[in-house]
């Protein structure tokens, strides 16, 4: 599969492109955290949610509820860690591919 920008690992026929995209998102930003210099207060939590995120991926397509919770609670974690806004933004609009979750989700303003 080739991507506008960058570039994206070529799978099997059968795996979702938003998945694709989460695991791809996930492990970037697990990256980026792992190799951060500076510790903080969050990290642990922030390490936590992208481990359940990305398990949640590898079980299929995951809960909306769920993953927007574990995006939260990255966010809330590393969202003033500049060296990571990069990484984050990645994983917030992989996240997005999955769309809301049902009850309605507000979007953001």
């Amino acid at each position: 599969m080739l991507r506008s920008m960058g570039q994206r690992r070529v799978t099997g026929g059968d795996e979702d492109p938003r998945v694709v995209e989460l695991r791809t998102a996930v492990s970037r930003l697990r990256r980026e955290l792992a190799g951060h210099p500076v510790e903080f207060v969050d990290r642990g939590i922030a390490e936590d949610e992208l481990a359940a995120m990305d398990a949640m991926a590898v079980g299929g397509v995951p809960e909306v509820r769920r993953l927007r919770r574990s995006l939260l609670l990255v966010a809330g974690s590393v969202g003033s860690v500049s060296a990571l806004t990069e990484g984050l933004t990645a994983v917030r609009r992989a996240v997005e591919l999955f769309g809301e979750a049902p009850g309605g989700v507000a979007g953001r303003g």
